[in-house]
């Protein structure tokens, strides 16, 4: 089989168990933005926030570690496995442990009034996540996403329908936010069951030089997983601690960020893309890496994801009226405003992901460090600066400054070492004929919303039908090499 049709497929799969969960999630939004005023959706937002920094740390890069020698000792999978997984338990039993004991001075030095239990349960959620990581990453990279997909859509449905449960027929205000954290420990505990085959024959394992070789490896996938969290959840944090009082009139800072945090799920579109294409594309560049056409390959997966990013845009932007329904409460829609920069930023991050293949391949992982960190520090000035002055869309400023210059830096310095012939004048026309056409159908002003979004719709596929135009003989070319 064509390998970019067979990377699609897996693609398409690894969507049903990665955007199809998110997409559940996502639609979780209508019940807590009616359930939740924008300070009590702040809390949650907070939270999850730091928490996504400790899952960084709780995994240690051990997943792409675990990628890289499971596949250059094939024969080895299941040592290497052990090893992953005891690292992995090791550390996020120790930090869960921690958090539990210390849940109350923990949630002090958050300010989070009464938050010492909503701590402990995410110590809880986490510990979950970071014990079936590796097992997930396994079925990943033996080429199961069916099996990846049942257990993630099996997850959100049980999360959707406890928090549908909780809010809506078991609703008390004296719980409130914590009815979110518990449906989300209860509906992690399906993973465990699902893994028991495996998790009752690992065995703990470390071994004196594959453990420490695969140490020192995730190591700086680590550091550059905490610095790219700084890159997507820093502002989540900051918007707390920089934003002026009274910068909204007669709000705080609390409220700023729940609805900041609301409108950021509608990056979700995007984002689910990215991390779909992802999933399959990691284990798909390291197992074509030794390929004497793998450049040109790489190419041509990098320009066709630009494409598809570029339609998506394109069809949330221009419909964000008739998407606006899924906001509970009329007072979340003023930060809808930032959606289309937040679909550009997260285009850019897929692209920073596309152009890093380079140094994994070749084992400079050090270089992802570097980029990264770069982003997080321009991140951490760009929301410092423009909060004071713009609010939440400073922070989304940010974000854009932030993997627009990832993705540069990562291509340019990419070149010298594994050269790769990017299309980058055609996936920069793309990119800018998305931003210009959602910025030009958005312009005229309907006095009937149905005929707003009757227009928007038929705009977008014009759109569609125009990328289809200009790349029909490329994709008719890759369907008879298939």
């Amino acid at each position: 089989m064509n390998p970019i049709k067979k990377l699609a497929g897996e693609t398409i799969l690894y969507g049903l168990g990665t955007i199809v969960p998110r997409v559940f999630n996502f639609l979780l939004l209508p019940l807590h933005t009616a359930v939740f005023q924008p300070d009590d959706y702040g809390v949650i937002t907070y939270l999850y926030a730091i928490a996504a920094f400790l899952n960084v740390v709780y995994l240690w890069g051990m997943e792409t570690a675990y990628f890289r020698f499971a596949t250059r000792e094939p024969s080895d999978n299941n040592r290497i496995f052990n090893i992953a997984l005891t690292t992995v338990i090791i550390i996020s039993s120790t930090i869960s442990l921690l958090l539990i004991l210390f849940r109350k001075p923990v949630a002090h030095a958050l300010q989070i009034e009464n938050g010492a239990r909503y701590i402990a349960w995410l110590a809880g959620i986490m510990w979950i996540d970071a014990l079936v990581a590796i097992p997930f990453a396994r079925l990943r990279l033996e080429h199961k996403p069916v099996r990846f997909a049942v257990a993630k859509i099996i997850n959100v449905i049980l999360l959707v329908l406890l928090n549908v449960y909780f809010l809506l027929y078991r609703y008390n205000e004296q719980i409130g936010v914590a009815y979110v954290f518990i449906a989300n420990l209860l509906a992690n505990a399906i993973f465990i069951l699902f893994f028991i085959p495996w998790l009752v024959k690992w065995r703990p394992q470390l071994d004196g030089t594959i453990s420490s070789d695969m140490f020192r490896y995730a190591t700086p996938i680590m550091l550059t997983g905490i610095a790219g969290m700084t890159n997507e959840m820093f502002s989540r944090i900051t918007l707390s601690w920089w934003l002026p009082e009274n910068f909204y009139p007669g709000h705080d800072a609390r409220y700023a960020l729940g609805i900041f945090g609301a409108c950021y799920k509608y990056a979700v579109f995007m984002n689910l893309a990215v991390q779909a294409f992802r999933y399959a594309a990691e284990p798909f560049f390291f197992s074509h890496a030794a390929n004497k056409q793998a450049p040109e390959l790489f190419a041509r997966v990098n320009h066709y994801f630009v494409i598809v990013c570029s339609v998506i845009l394109v069809a949330v932007s221009a419909n964000l009226e008739a998407l606006r329904f899924l906001l509970g409460d009329e007072q979340y829609y003023e930060g809808l405003v930032i959606v289309p920069a937040l679909l550009l930023a997260y285009l850019f991050l897929g692209v920073y992901y596309n152009f890093s293949v380079w140094f994994k391949i070749t084992d400079k992982t050090y270089f992802g460090t570097i980029f990264t960190v770069g982003g997080a520090l321009i991140t951490v000035v760009a929301n410092y600066l423009l909060i004071p002055l713009y609010g939440y869309m400073g922070s989304t400023a940010a974000a854009v400054l932030c993997y627009a210059a990832m993705a540069a830096a990562c291509y340019f310095i990419g070149q010298k070492y594994f050269p790769v012939p990017y299309r980058l004048s055609k996936s920069i026309a793309f990119i800018a004929s998305a931003l210009l056409f959602s910025y030009v159908i958005n312009q005229p002003e309907f006095s009937d919303p149905w005929l707003a979004h009757i227009f928007h719709a038929a705009a977008t596929v014009i759109y569609i039908a125009g990328v289809w135009l200009i790349e029909r003989n490329n994709l008719k070319q890759l369907k008879r090499a298939a």
